[in-house]
């Protein structure tokens, strides 16, 4: 992996996670329930388009990574930093990436 990769790469990975953490609260007092819908049909929608369309996460061979490990990792560090309780952070990473892993096999199978 070259250097230009690493980078995209890495601020692919960053771009869903921080919209994430910004957005959903806000949305959610704001909307309630339909922020989820609301979150997946805009935010996950053009973070995906970014990452896999454009190409700013860069897979090499057949190895994937899914969006949701990276909001999963980029969530947890980020409550780890803002003091949060740690233990529900390693809680909704791990179901996390459990529902990525899931959900790549599922897409993996059609």
């Amino acid at each position: 992996m070259t250097f230009p990769h690493m980078v995209t790469t890495f601020a692919g990975a960053f771009i869903f996670p921080f919209l994430l953490r910004l957005c959903v609260g806000k949305m959610v007092d704001e909307w309630g329930s339909i922020a989820g819908w609301m979150f997946a049909a805009f935010v996950v929608g053009t973070t995906w388009s970014l990452t896999h369309g454009v190409g700013f996460i860069f897979q090499s061979g057949t190895a994937w990574i899914d969006q949701a490990w990276a909001g999963a990792f980029g969530l947890f560090v980020a409550s780890a930093a803002a003091g949060d309780h740690v233990g529900k952070g390693l809680t909704n990473g791990v179901f996390a990436i459990i529902g990525g892993t899931i959900g790549g096999f599922i897409l993996s199978c059609l």
